[in-house]
C-alpha cells in the first residue's frame, strides 16, 4: 500500500495532468456534435474490424444451421417461381412489398447483443455501400432494427429489443395501428400498445409495419399476436407479439434505402415553421 502512495506522489504532476485533459476531451465531445461523431464512428470502425473477427470464426462453428435456413428459404423462393405462369422468367426480388434492388443493401449481422434492456447490433456495412442513419433493417422473416450510426465500412442498428424502440405497427387484417416497443423482458415478444378496442382482434392475428413510417415500407412482417390486454387507464389494447424473427439468431439482413423519407422530413419541417 505504502509504495502505491510514493507512486501517486512522485507522479502527481503527471496523474493530474491526465486527469484534466480526460475531461477537457470529455467536456468537448459532450458539447460539440463535430467531436462526438467522429469519436463514434472511429469507435465503429475499431469495433467492427473485431467483430468481424470473432463473427467469421462463429460462422464456422455455425455452417450448419445458417445452411439449413438458406435451404429453407431457398426452397420458398423456388415454389414462388414454380407457381408463376411463365416459369422461364427471371424471378424478381419482390419478396420485400415491391421494394427495387437497387433500394436494398446486403448487409451481415456481425454482432448482437439481446441480453441487455437496450439491445444493439452491428453490420459489416457502412457509409461507403450508402448506409445511413434511420433506415431500416429487416431479414426474410421480418423487421431487426433502425441503423443508429455508421463509420466508413461498419454501421450499429437499434435493435427491435432495445426499449428506446418505438415503431409504428398494425393489424395486418385491417387499418387498426399502434406503437410497437419492448418491455425488456422476453427476446422472442414485443409489445403493441394503443390499438384501439374498436378493433376486432383475436389470437394469430399477423402484426405488420405500418403506413404511417417513414423507415420501413408498409406490411413487412413483425409477428402473431400471442395475448391480448386491455389497459385500465387508457382502455386500449396491450398485446404481446410473437415474433416471427429469432432475434437472438441473426445472419444476413437487408437494409432498406426510403427514397421519400427526406421530402417528406423537409415538408413537414417547412409546416412546423408556417405554423
Amino acid at each position: 500500500m505504502q509504495q502505491i502512495f510514493n507512486f501517486i506522489y512522485k507522479n502527481s504532476t503527471k496523474l493530474l495532468f491526465l486527469l484534466l485533459l480526460g475531461i477537457s476531451l470529455f467536456l468537448s465531445i459532450q458539447s460539440h456534435s463535430y467531436h462526438r461523431s467522429k469519436i463514434i464512428s472511429s469507435a465503429n470502425f475499431m469495433t467492427g474490424g473485431v467483430y468481424e473477427r470473432i463473427n467469421s470464426f462463429s460462422e464456422y462453428l455455425n455452417l450448419r444451421t445458417e445452411n439449413d435456413a438458406l435451404a429453407q428459404e431457398n426452397a420458398k423462393l423456388r415454389s414462388l417461381l414454380f407457381a408463376k405462369k411463365d416459369t422461364t422468367a427471371a424471378a424478381k426480388l419482390d419478396s420485400i412489398k415491391g421494394i427495387s434492388p437497387k433500394d436494398i443493401i446486403v448487409s451481415k449481422v456481425i454482432h448482437n447483443s439481446f441480453t441487455s434492456q437496450e439491445n444493439y447490433l452491428t453490420l459489416n456495412s457502412g457509409s461507403l455501400q450508402g448506409v445511413q442513419q434511420d433506415m431500416g433493417v429487416i431479414n426474410s422473416l421480418g423487421i431487426v432494427g433502425i441503423i443508429d450510426n455508421t463509420s466508413n465500412n461498419y454501421a450499429t442498428v437499434i435493435s427491435i429489443l432495445n426499449t428506446k424502440s418505438h415503431i409504428n405497427a398494425k393489424l395486418k387484417k385491417s387499418n387498426h395501428f399502434g406503437s410497437l416497443g419492448w418491455d425488456g423482458k422476453n427476446t422472442g415478444f414485443v409489445q403493441l400498445t394503443d390499438v384501439p378496442r374498436l378493433a376486432s382482434i383475436k389470437k394469430g392475428d399477423t402484426i405488420v409495419t405500418g403506413g404511417q413510417s417513414i423507415i420501413f415500407p408498409e406490411n413487412i412482417n413483425i409477428g402473431t399476436i400471442d395475448r391480448i390486454k386491455i389497459d385500465n387507464q387508457t382502455h386500449y389494447y396491450t398485446i404481446e407479439v410473437k415474433l416471427f424473427n429469432d432475434m437472438t439468431n441473426l445472419g444476413h439482413v437487408y437494409i432498406i434505402k426510403s427514397k421519400n423519407r427526406e421530402e417528406i422530413i423537409n415538408l413537414e419541417k417547412k409546416s412546423e415553421k408556417d405554423e
